[in-house]
């Protein structure tokens, strides 16, 4: 499908264009409105189907927490599995938009695992995520980048000490989270393990600090990011970090995003097996 038309979905559903707005335009790119009404209904489906495990799913328990941080308290969206069993738990570390609802979709799927999931909002600090995911970037320049990485180091103590957790933590991010979850392992030495998507990297002195096994996930076309590959991988051969990379040749950053205009799927649900079976392996072998 032509990425105008999910550009203009993709505002019209976050709230950035009324419905008749969205309409005209998508009657424009269509070249008529009965055109643009035949599709409708396939964009919202679509768009139902990008969250793929629902809020009300029985299977799961869902909340809203708060954990001590170095800023205060931190609120964090939980999913874990109905029961009573302890489970590992898994922070999952949003994009650069906040905890928006595809966050907190991909927190319940890593609980349909078997984990106790936690989403951690990181602008907590700053009131919270806003309703508007498109006003949340600016507020990504406000935090301090020092407090911010602590405030997630904290979400590795949480976890670790939880009566509903085994004691065995991993950390997992995307975009802007992907770097965090990077600087987690650099600076949670009881990290067990580390699922960065498309992050940033540490300095290369920083390196041989990580003691969580490494599942690093890249996108082929991402220039910016793919540069600092080549050094991060010598420094983590160099400090014998267990680590796997894979670049995904033929998908840009945030392809694991369905919601989002560079989602691949092949290449998501391909990241995503690995991702299983890797948490499978250093949490609950």
């Amino acid at each position: 499908m032509d990425f105008k038309i999910r550009g203009i979905f993709e505002d019209y559903r976050r709230g950035l264009l009324d419905r008749r707005e969205f309409l005209r335009r998508l009657a424009v790119l269509m070249g008529g409105t009965a055109a643009a009404s035949a599709l409708l209904p396939r964009l919202e489906a679509e768009g139902k189907a990008a969250q793929l495990i629902p809020e009300n799913d029985s299977r799961l328990e869902t909340d809203t927490i708060v954990y001590p941080a170095e800023s205060g308290e931190m609120r964090a969206y939980r999913a874990r599995p109905r029961g009573d069993g302890r489970q590992p738990g898994v922070i999952v570390i949003h994009e650069n938009r906040g905890l928006v609802p595809h966050i907190k979709d991909v927190a319940r799927r890593v609980a349909l695992e078997g984990y106790v999931a936690v989403a951690p909002d990181a602008l907590s600090p700053l009131g919270g995520t806003p309703g508007n995911p498109d006003e949340a970037r600016p507020l990504f320049q406000k935090l301090d980048r020092r407090t911010n990485m602590k405030n997630f180091v904290a979400a590795v103590a949480y976890l670790k000490t939880n009566p509903q957790t085994t004691g065995k933590v991993a950390c997992m991010g995307f975009c802007w989270g992907g770097g965090v979850t990077n600087h987690v392992a650099v600076n949670a030495p009881h990290l067990d393990a580390a699922v960065p998507f498309y992050g940033s990297q540490p300095p290369a002195e920083d390196v041989p600090k990580i003691k969580a096994a490494m599942l690093i996930h890249y996108a082929g076309d991402d220039p910016r990011i793919n540069a600092g590959i080549p050094d991060f991988k010598k420094a983590l051969e160099k400090a014998n970090v267990e680590h796997e990379i894979h670049i995904y040749e033929g998908t840009k950053h945030a392809f694991f995003n369905d919601t989002g205009q560079r989602y691949n799927k092949e290449a998501a649900e391909l990241a995503w097996r690995r991702t299983v079976l890797f948490l499978r392996k250093k949490l609950k072998a």
